[in-house]
């Protein structure tokens, strides 16, 4: 029986598709009989339009009182303009581990069936968060920070997971080859968390060569454990194997804060059109009612979401349907 406690949470739709997923992604939310109290808030370059803020002091706020959000896509400038508005939500909230399950949805075929992979990536530091600066005209300097702190703690996150989730292995990716001072630290942290955790089995794996080894063979891998820009680009890869970033989900969690949110990009140029896939955003929910320990209506959400992927009735363009988003969501309520 569903809990009738109502669940404060940040809703921030996003920009391009996101006002349409977070619609569809909300509606089947409070189809599953979970109270909410929904704050909304823009962010970005909409934020910026109405309050001259890309990320406004109102909605830091609100992930202050709720601790818990759920995001859609936002557009983040390439080559200029704003910084990126998750970099700087993980930051501000201390969202330590990013966690990505990479797993196949039944009745959707791709060329990797049965993969079943928990990416979990460091999330404040390394060379993504984007340090840099010009040192003269047309020499840039990009400053890539490991300590021993933040390594030791995803480590730890790592561990613990595949521990309570009885996962078997645990894989720390690194360039350790060539930079053997920060790449270094991040495995000699990983290696000395595994010592406490005997029974799950640790590897070391170089980033390059892990890329060719999960396209030859993603079964050999289980937990991947890895820095914060080798995170980002393993990961896209791997939601290739399930059919790509609009179905997987994304986590950024921290020991005050959790964000949740969908991984891929805003799609400016399909926004409006009700067709757009909500998949990745709804899987992302499940894992927010986890966390919320609404373990029960988790699990009635993600067997509607697979009924409707096992039935391929009203599936969207992206997984050669011809439904849109509001069919879909409403196939998702009608399963439930």
């Amino acid at each position: 029986m569903t809990t009738q406690k109502t669940h404060k949470v940040t809703l921030i739709p996003g920009d391009g598709i996101g006002p349409e997923v977070s619609n569809a992604v909300v509606r089947i939310l409070e189809a599953s009989g979970v109270k909410f109290d929904w704050e909304s808030y823009a962010a970005g370059a909409e934020a910026f339009e109405k309050y001259k803020e890309y990320i406004p002091k109102e909605l830091y706020e609100s992930i202050e009182r709720n601790k818990v959000a759920l995001k859609g896509p936002v557009t983040t400038p390439i080559g200029g303009g704003f910084s990126s508005i998750n970099v700087t939500l993980r930051k501000k909230f201390e969202l330590f581990a990013n966690f990505r399950p990479i797993k196949n949805l039944p009745g959707l075929e791709t060329r990797y069936p049965g993969v079943d992979l928990i990416i979990i990536r460091e999330n404040t530091e390394g060379l993504y968060v984007g340090l840099e600066h010009e040192v003269v005209p047309g020499v840039v300097e990009a400053l890539k920070i490991v300590t021993e702190k933040a390594s030791t703690r995803i480590a730890k996150f790592a561990f613990e997971y595949a521990r309570k989730h009885g996962r078997k292995k645990v894989h720390a990716i690194h360039k350790a080859n060539i930079m053997k001072m920060s790449d270094g630290l991040f495995i000699r942290c990983s290696k000395n968390v595994s010592k406490d955790f005997p029974e799950i089995t640790y590897g070391e794996h170089i980033v390059d060569n892990t890329c060719m080894q999960l396209v030859t063979n993603p079964y050999q891998y289980d937990v991947l454990l890895l820095e914060n820009l080798y995170g980002d680009i393993v990961s896209d890869l791997c939601a290739a194997f399930v059919g790509g970033l609009g179905l997987v989900p994304g986590a950024n969690l921290g020991h005050e804060a959790a964000i949740f949110e969908a991984v891929h990009g805003s799609a400016p140029d399909i926004a409006g059109k009700d067709i757009a896939n909500p998949t990745a955003l709804l899987q992302s929910a499940v894992l927010m009612l986890r966390h919320l320990d609404e373990e029960a209506a988790a699990d009635r959400i993600q067997a509607a979401i697979e009924k409707v992927y096992t039935e391929k009735k009203t599936l969207t363009r992206d997984v050669h349907g011809t439904a849109g988003t509001t069919a879909f969501a409403d196939a998702v309520i009608a399963a439930l």
